[in-house]
């Protein structure tokens, strides 16, 4: 197993590399405006620091998200692109869960809660039993409204650093943004155990701002 991990649905543009048991190599910066400028190069920088090449992944785990619609389609078009073009299985994870597996490897007990910026002043988030499972569906919200749902439970993430008013019980010592190694690591388990994975769509949670304009002028003779 070698196992290609990607993620572009936070500011982290971040790639990691796993052979079923550990991660061999991994990237990880953190800028919200240049995930298509990033993420390739650092593909081939954790692939050349294994020693390994695009032929030799069997495997490609990419986060849907939630996340921002332009940086979260850069990850999922590239595993797109690169399991068709190797004729490797892609397999899709939400990118909440992953800061979760990252939080539980850093201490954080359940439950918990992890949110992520969902910027227009909300945060993607969902509740987690423990590292491994959420308990809720993924969901986008502005953070007054959620105050019963989050208020005093430990809560990781950006989402959570941002608004330390409702998610009172923010652990500063969690993942901030996503991370690949771990996302790589969660998906190892699953493969190992025969867990299912989501489809490598993007899960968006808002309506696109884009829509057909009503009532606009025919110019194309009928």
């Amino acid at each position: 197993m070698l196992l290609l991990a990607l993620d572009t649905a936070t500011p982290a543009i971040t790639v990691a590399l796993h052979d079923g048991e550990a991660v061999l190599a991994s990237r990880h910066q953190v800028d919200a405006r240049r995930h298509g400028e990033l993420l390739l190069p650092a593909v081939h920088a954790t692939l050349s620091e294994a020693g390994r090449t695009l032929h030799d992944v069997t495997g490609l785990v990419v986060g849907v998200g939630p996340g921002p619609y332009t940086g979260l389609r850069v990850g999922l078009v590239t595993a797109a692109g690169f399991g068709a073009a190797l004729g490797i299985p892609v397999h899709g994870l939400c990118t909440l869960d992953g800061i979760a597996y990252a939080a539980g490897a850093a201490g954080v007990g359940g439950p918990f809660v992890v949110a992520t910026d969902a910027r227009r002043k909300e945060v993607y988030w969902a509740r987690y039993a423990d590292a491994r499972t959420r308990a809720t569906e993924p969901s986008v919200d502005r953070p007054a409204d959620i105050v019963e749902q989050v208020t005093d439970v430990p809560s990781v993430g950006a989402g959570a650093l941002l608004y330390p008013d409702t998610f009172t019980g923010v652990r500063t010592d969690g993942p901030e943004h996503q991370s690949a190694a771990a996302l790589a690591a969660l998906a190892a388990e699953k493969l190992a155990a025969g867990e299912p994975f989501l489809p490598p769509l993007p899960m968006y949670l808002r309506r696109p701002d884009a829509k057909v304009p009503a009532g606009y002028k025919v110019v194309t003779p009928t």
